[in-house]
């Protein structure tokens, strides 16, 4: 008992704690269909009424067909018969219409509340720190979010509002019954009080499992993009690992289905046991009803209000319940959608911050920074040093995991380093405002994406698609050595590529990385960062590339990180990076003549080309 009482009372306070969400709901619904949301309250107050109106006109109505057939169908009888006829047919009609303006309201309200839901998580997903994608927690909020709480607050106002109704219609059948038995609103509460609790049991417990199942369903999203998407397809068969990944997949489903399917089976014998108690309790009070019937104190148009009144009232009551326990399942879920909108950047912003100038005048500088990844205990900057002067072109080499590719996300801002600065022209990153700072950039990111658009499309996406003028994407196409590549496309700039859509051609990996080279160059920014800009590229294309490069360099600030000497020999200053540091400095000859890190990388790159 103790142990039930206090999960009652957590149920209670988790409850309570979410009625905050509520009127937030209700703004997410009132914004975008205001109009709609105003019909759709004056319609829950008409449907309301309409049933207990329905009610007393169909006791008028068959106590004027008991006069008429005792009258023998005399024509004042007759006559009184017609008006509630009338009145009956026109409440039912009224609820027939109310009901399908209802419905139409309703899936206006839900489309639009939908389109504007995406459009708040859209806006979140672009706008977090890169920091949340290192969690697997974001994840899973994310999750929780798309999957059960984006339609959630349209659900929650569709809740009220039938409890609104139903609550309207409750209250004037309950008036009509107390007329024959103050007891008989109680009892027919009493029969449906089981079922509520049963279904708030139910949901919480459902919510819980939901929430405990988050990782592994999305295990099985994993599992089925592996199986089923295109970038896994040709290992999945090489290596002969497709029944491993189908086995994990059914394992996870059947445990999933299992959990769900114990929790279901256990709430059905509780509604089973609920269902007979309200049961036993309707059929004695309508044997109470007809035992007052044949001894003469009520009329058969008595008797015919009653039954309705308490069948209505009973599955009035059914309906309350339920609608409470999908107010209650909807405030849990809510929790979701609101945790993930209500995410904060860790990323400082001042309240004034300073707009980052349109060209380099001084450089980009490095002190001391210490910098790890949220979430693991790996240091990828140690007490890191570096400066690099307005207009120079550098390399920046060295292993992989040495830290070189984290030096990019650290000047275009996504993360802050825990220790030390990084400034530009003098001036501390974080002064800047963000989009002012990212706007100095133009990054050719190791891992580009592909965008299955148009070229056109692909290369102005580095200017959100501000530059379209033919000239400039030819340009920058010319740059970066792709000229060919749009030459041999079915329709040329307007090829869709990549194979997810219809009529798309597809690329190869080198071929997509000289778009990528392109959508870099398009971008006129006064830093120009290539991040292992020739990782996909045959000998020829590079030789060819870095002819060009000397010419795309002038008047920017170039910074190329690679482990590819060939590339790196052609700055005018190359860091060597080696376990979070930069270990030695200077030009391609300078570091030969040092005999030291990069010294002997070129010895091996020689001895294994000969």
């Amino acid at each position: 008992m103790p142990t039930v009482a206090r999960s009652a009372a957590d149920r209670f306070r988790t409850l309570w704690h979410q009625l905050p969400y509520v009127p937030r709901a209700f703004r997410l619904v009132w914004e975008p269909s205001r109009g709609l949301t105003i019909t759709w309250l004056a319609l829950v107050v008409v449907q309301g009424v309409l049933p207990a109106v329905s009610i007393v006109f169909t006791k008028q109505l068959v106590d004027a067909v008991v006069r008429v057939l005792q009258s023998q169908g005399a024509w004042a009888d007759v006559r009184a018969f017609l008006i509630p006829a009338v009145l009956v047919g026109t409440a039912l009609l009224a609820q027939d219409l109310a009901s399908a303006v209802s419905r139409y309201i309703r899936t206006a309200q839900s489309q639009t509340t939908a389109q504007h839901i995406d459009l708040l998580v859209h806006r979140k997903a672009v706008s977090v720190d890169l920091a949340f994608y290192d969690s697997a927690e974001y994840y899973d909020r994310l999750h929780r979010a798309r999957s059960e709480a984006a339609s959630t607050p349209f659900e929650l106002l569709g809740s009220i509002g039938r409890l609104l109704q139903s609550g309207i219609t409750l209250v004037a059948t309950a008036a009509v019954l107390v007329v024959y038995a103050w007891w008989l609103p109680f009892v027919v509460f009493i029969s449906t009080l089981p079922g509520l609790v049963v279904a708030l049991r139910y949901i919480f417990a459902e919510h819980e499992l939901t929430q405990r199942q988050t990782t592994d369903t999305r295990l099985t999203w994993y599992y089925d993009d592996l199986l089923t998407g295109t970038s896994s397809a040709a290992e999945v068969r090489l290596f002969g690992i497709g029944e491993h990944y189908v086995a994990q997949y059914q394992r996870l489903k059947t445990a999933l289905r299992r959990d769900r399917l114990k929790l279901v089976r256990g709430n059905v014998i509780a509604e089973g046991l609920s269902s007979m108690f309200a049961m036993v309790l309707m059929v004695g009070t309508l044997v109470w009803f007809a035992i007052r019937a044949m001894a003469g104190r009520y009329t058969l148009g008595d008797l015919a209000l009653l039954y309705q009144a308490y069948g209505t009232g009973q599955s009035l009551l059914g309906s309350l319940h339920g609608n409470i326990g999908a107010v209650y399942r909807n405030m849990l879920y809510l929790n979701n959608l609101f945790e993930y909108l209500d995410m904060k950047s860790s990323l400082r912003t001042l309240p004034q911050p300073v707009v980052a100038p349109r060209t380099l005048e001084k450089g980009i500088q490095f002190e001391n920074v210490t910098f790890g990844y949220p979430g693991s205990p790996r240091i990828a900057l140690q007490r890191f040093n570096l400066t690099i002067g307005a207009g120079d072109a550098v390399a920046i080499v060295g292993e992989n995991g040495a830290g070189k590719s984290t030096l990019t996300k650290l000047l275009c801002r996504f993360y802050d380093p825990q220790e030390g600065r990084i400034t530009i022209d003098g001036v501390d990153l974080r002064d800047y405002s963000i989009e002012s700072l990212r706007e100095m950039f133009s990054v050719l990111f190791q891992d580009p994406v592909y965008y299955y658009e148009s070229v056109t499309s692909n290369v102005t996406v580095s200017t959100a698609h501000a530059v379209a003028d033919v000239a400039s994407v030819r340009r920058a196409v010319h740059e970066a050595g792709a000229e060919a590549i749009v030459a041999r496309l079915p329709q040329g700039y307007d090829t869709i590529l990549g194979r997810m859509f219809p009529n798309g051609t597809q690329l190869s990996t080198g071929e997509w990385q000289r778009v990528a080279l392109a959508r870099a160059y398009l971008r006129q920014a006064p830093i120009l960062i290539l991040d292992e800009p020739t990782s996909a590229m045959d000998p020829w294309s590079e030789a060819e590339w870095l002819r060009q490069l000397r010419e795309l360099e002038r008047g920017r600030t170039t910074i190329i990180v690679s482990h590819r000497f060939s590339v790196a020999m052609h700055a005018t200053r190359i860091h060597v990076m080696h376990h979070g540091g930069i270990i030695e400095a200077g030009t391609h000859d300078e570091l030969l003549a040092r005999r030291g890190k990069y010294a002997a990388g070129w010895e091996t790159l020689l001895a294994e080309t000969r």
